[in-house]
């Protein structure tokens, strides 16, 4: 019997900490390096609202924290939509 405790015990603690990682706190490094972008990228997005931030609060400057599943959801969330920018080639070139 307390073999089979410890099993049970064991494969609660792989699943406590398989749920733990996707929660996991970054730094505005670690989340940047996540995304493959810069930190000012991130902090950025945090600002404007595009990005789920959290600002630590008793600092002098604001310190933000990021957790993973929020950076996936903002992947997964939003999707790319073709520029509406001018084209690099004059309109006269444009029919060639």
């Amino acid at each position: 019997m307390a073999a089979t405790s410890r099993e049970s015990q064991s494969d609660r603690t792989s699943t406590d900490n398989t749920q733990q990682g996707s929660a996991a706190w970054l730094t505005p490094s670690e989340a940047a390096q996540y995304l493959r972008v810069k930190v000012r990228t991130i902090l950025l997005w945090a600002r404007q609202g595009r990005l789920k931030g959290y600002a630590l609060s008793g600092l002098k400057r604001r310190a933000w924290r990021f957790r993973q599943v929020d950076l996936d959801a903002a992947l997964l969330e939003s999707a790319v939509v073709p520029s509406e920018s001018p084209s690099v080639r004059p309109a006269e070139r444009m029919d060639q």
